[in-house]
């Protein structure tokens, strides 16, 4: 086996343990098996695995953005999210707003990274926390991959809508609202894209499972899905999606990255992480996002 066959199944094996429930121990058997013994496989999990200290791109303390944790209030549907709010330091915020929404890892260091990015490309940007209502986000990772799994979706993607809407209302600055989100944000992403009717003017879907073709007639935003090309589990729903938007009159882009695994935009993921696939990705989300939020 080859280092890219040893490199890729390691990987497959991952997503399938990240995003199917399976047990820590029975992986990590299935990885030592892999890679041929188990300093072997946890040096290959290194890789793979999102590193919490991994640098951020725009440092917290960043003198070019002013950001802070708050309460993300709603009114209506929906219940208040603890998040993160981040804004450019100099002049006054414009009314284009982002909502950032967080992989199953819940609201963590890199996602507040993704936040100040959006900030200096001179939006507001908001990332709510959708573990807030089972007690936030904790920093064991696999213990938030088991609380994003326990949560009901109806009540998640609800906290959600009700959140674009206020901050699309008066109350909530009377923003143009767009949404990106990532792998399970993602996901949520095509759902709120179905529930929030006009109120949210932009949205991007980065490798999220799409819901069902069906609800292709209810979307009233402008998508994006950005695809990574060896995502086979996600794609397979994707393709189904954006086929049944373009043929309900939806404006729907789909960009397949080739060679890109899922998460190729997280880059405190080393194995995973394409710097070409990302940047290339993030320059049309960003020049979408100016377009449409307005």
């Amino acid at each position: 086996m080859t280092q890219s066959d040893l490199r890729a199944r390691a990987i497959a094996l991952y997503d399938r343990f990240t995003h199917e429930g399976r047990d820590r121990r029975a992986f990590m058997r299935q990885l030592t098996l892999l890679a041929g013994s188990a300093a072997a496989a946890n040096a290959l999990l290194a890789g793979i695995a999102a590193d919490p200290a991994a640098a951020a791109i725009v440092a917290p303390d960043d003198k070019r953005v002013k950001a802070e944790t708050t309460i993300l209030g709603t009114s209506g549907a929906g219940r208040p999210l603890n998040g993160y709010r981040a804004t450019p330091a100099k002049g006054r915020p414009g009314k284009a707003l982002v909502v950032v929404i967080h992989e199953n890892r819940g609201l963590n260091d890199h996602i507040r990274d993704v936040a100040r990015r959006f900030a200096l490309a001179g939006f507001t940007a908001v990332a709510p926390d959708f573990l807030t209502p089972a007690g936030g986000t904790p920093a064991d990772e696999d213990q938030a991959r088991d609380m994003i799994g326990k949560l009901v979706l109806a009540d998640t993607v609800a906290d959600g809508v009700g959140l674009v809407r206020w901050l699309a209302g008066a109350e909530g600055g009377s923003h143009a609202v767009g949404v990106v989100g990532f792998c399970w944000g993602g996901g949520m992403v095509n759902r709120l894209a179905v529930a929030s009717g006009d109120a949210l003017k932009g949205a991007v879907s980065y490798y999220g499972p799409a819901p069902d073709p069906a609800e292709a007639a209810r979307v009233e935003t402008p998508l994006i899905l950005q695809l990574a090309g060896l995502d086979q589990r996600v794609n397979a729903t994707a393709y189904p999606w954006a086929q049944a938007l373009a043929g309900a009159g939806k404006r729907v882009t789909v960009h397949n990255y080739p060679g890109a695994n899922h998460a190729f935009n997280n880059d405190t993921s080393a194995e995973r992480y394409d710097k070409a696939a990302a940047t290339l990705a993030w320059d049309r989300t960003v020049a979408f996002f100016r377009e449409t939020l307005k």
